[in-house]
């Protein structure tokens, strides 16, 4: 079941974040007017775009939404840090019972899943080999053990383009250091850009009913050293660690099904400039 509201509320939490500057230069850019998107900071930094509210506070100025976009969190390795995943994911839950919601999308990572190169389903193995992925697992599970009336929404979402650890090192005319395996190829990634991102997010926060997790990601994998070239950057190749998996590729049967995205969504040119379009990189 779904709802289909005139106006399409969406409450963003991590306005301030990478993703959160991303998303919103894409709805600013978009200027769709039956969307509104409302960023929370959690300080008074960026707030003259959108309000304050933080765990903890009383959300009574905060309006009624149809639906709370998660996107804040804890990165690194720090364990014990990464543990406010948890309680973060719930008190976007809460948020959304205060504020009529009628879902909550959680941002959740493919990280979550056991390494490998056959083509991961949302049924495949979480066995995470990082901290991240760890504690981005426990929060899915606390998300799902949660007893409330609203949907909750689970996105494990791959690269996105501009976000992620390849793109943080990238610079047009500067060089870039990618592993090169024994057929001449560079890795391939599960990359998705932020406009695409950005659709799935207002596409998925109409459905009222848990949809469980959900793999957020182009339809084909991209090859690393293709980005590099279409940003303009210089190849320094090395040669990958026994342990590098030359393709990791979340499949996206599902999210298909839910919020199609076009066959070239993993082009590389296409994600540079996706990318570049937030003004959030270079």
């Amino acid at each position: 079941m779904t709802a289909t509201p005139q106006r399409l509320k969406i409450l963003l939490l991590g306005a301030s974040g990478k993703l959160g500057r991303m998303l919103q230069s894409v709805w600013a850019s978009d200027g769709d007017q039956d969307i509104e998107i409302i960023p929370v900071f959690r300080t008074q930094r960026g707030a003259e775009t959108g309000l304050i509210w933080g765990p903890g506070s009383d959300p009574q100025d905060l309006p009624k939404v149809n639906a709370i976009a998660a996107f804040w969190g804890v990165t690194g390795d720090n364990r014990l840090a990464l543990e406010a995943n948890i309680t973060l994911a719930e008190h976007a839950i809460v948020l959304g019972e205060r504020l009529g919601a009628g879902c909550v999308l959680h941002c959740s990572s493919q990280a979550v899943y056991e390494a490998g190169e056959a083509p991961l389903t949302e049924a495949a193995i979480c066995a995470p080999a990082s901290s991240y992925g760890a504690a981005k697992l426990a929060m899915e599970r606390a998300v799902q053990r949660a007893r409330t009336p609203i949907a909750q929404h689970i996105l494990r979402i791959g690269n996105v383009a501009g976000a992620d650890s390849l793109f943080a090192n990238l610079r047009p005319g500067d060089e870039v250091t990618i592993d090169r395996f024994a057929d001449g190829t560079g890795p391939a990634r599960s990359y998705i850009g932020p406009g695409d991102l950005a659709r799935v997010v207002t596409t998925l926060s109409r459905h009222t009913m848990s949809l469980g997790p959900v793999n957020v990601a182009a339809p084909i994998a991209t090859y690393m050293d293709e980005i590099a070239r279409a940003a303009g950057a210089s190849i320094i190749w090395k040669t990958a660690p026994e342990t590098a998996l030359p393709r990791v590729m979340l499949e996206t049967t599902r999210l298909q099904a839910l919020c199609p995205l076009s066959a070239d969504a993993g082009n590389a040119a296409r994600l540079v400039e996706d990318a570049r379009a937030t003004g959030v990189w270079p």
